[in-house]
């Protein structure tokens, strides 16, 4: 964790910041996690066993509602941005080998409006617009043709809210930009008559550690009205039949019964985690990668099969 403090202000402490993308057809993850300013780091979770393989640290930013992971948990598709002056500095899009950050196709772009994508299927993709000329991108099929749903922002929002009904969350009411802020209301239906529901606000930021795009949660009881807050909550899904959630730099889970929450239970704290130099085993050379080596599948089977 961090503290946040000026002056003889009484330091906050800011803990890691948690948002999980999830394969929609195995049981894979991977954690985007954020802290201090300026470090971010990605993990694969196998959810089954809740093991944790370390992808890499990246001194920089991704923008982890605009990132997607792939229908069979092997490739992810993220957008950074990199203070600097040279190469290896600025915006881009890149697709990786699942938890890494090693771009097997890049996509240039030097700003931070439109980027990122969406996996369409576990080979093809929709990118986000703003990308220059690209490397590598031949070994995966870019669909120019889908146009997900217009949300009036390219930014995160244009692909995050696409992201959130394609995973099956419903579109409950988006409240028109005003006093500048915007809420869009999802929900998902839960057990015992719950719905889960996400306010995802868009605004200038008014507490330490939280940016412009952050999301609000809730249980509600459709027959009583019975709302329960939660408002440590900076992400959470349901699968099958548990709920589970970041809070406080923590990856959580419970399941719901008739009288709400159950007994919680602590699947990794994150917040210890220091910035270390890893390196991808896989190649460097995009040639390579794409005709496999020995070690690429090794590496393939260990995680994937």
């Amino acid at each position: 964790m961090r503290q946040w403090g000026v002056g003889n202000t009484a330091a906050k402490v800011i803990p890691a910041r948690i948002h999980v993308l999830l394969a929609r057809d195995t049981p894979l993850g991977v954690v985007i996690r954020r802290g201090p300013t300026g470090q971010v780091a990605t993990l694969l979770w196998n959810r089954e066993t809740d093991e944790f393989t370390m992808g890499q640290w990246l001194k920089g930013r991704i923008y982890e509602r605009r990132c997607d992971l792939s229908p069979d948990g092997k490739f992810l598709i993220y957008f950074a941005a990199k203070r600097g002056r040279g190469e290896g500095s600025g915006t881009w899009t890149a697709i990786s080998y699942a938890p890494y950050l090693k771009a097997l196709a890049f996509f240039p772009q030097g700003d931070t409006y439109g980027g990122g994508g969406l996996w369409l299927t576990s080979n093809s993709y929709w990118l986000n617009t703003g990308h220059k000329v690209s490397t590598g991108a031949d070994m995966f099929w870019r669909d120019e043709s889908y146009q997900p749903q217009n949300f009036g922002n390219m930014e995160c929002l244009g692909v995050y809210y696409p992201r959130l009904l394609r995973d099956g969350w419903k579109l409950v009411r988006d409240l028109p930009f005003a006093n500048g802020c915007r809420a869009t209301v999802f929900e998902k239906d839960l057990r015992h008559e719950w719905t889960l529901r996400k306010i995802a606000w868009a605004e200038s930021p008014k507490e330490a550690g939280r940016g412009v795009y952050w999301d609000e949660h809730l249980l509600v009881h459709r027959r009583t009205d019975t709302v329960i807050k939660l408002p440590k909550w900076e992400w959470a899904e349901s699968v099958g039949s548990d709920l589970i959630w970041a809070q406080e730099g923590k990856l959580m889970r419970a399941q719901v019964g008739e009288g709400g929450l159950e007994p919680e239970q602590l699947i990794r704290d994150f917040n210890d985690m220091k910035f270390e130099p890893i390196q991808a085993p896989y190649p460097v050379d995009l040639d390579e990668a794409r005709e496999g080596t020995e070690g690429m599948a090794s590496f393939l089977a260990e995680r994937y099969e």
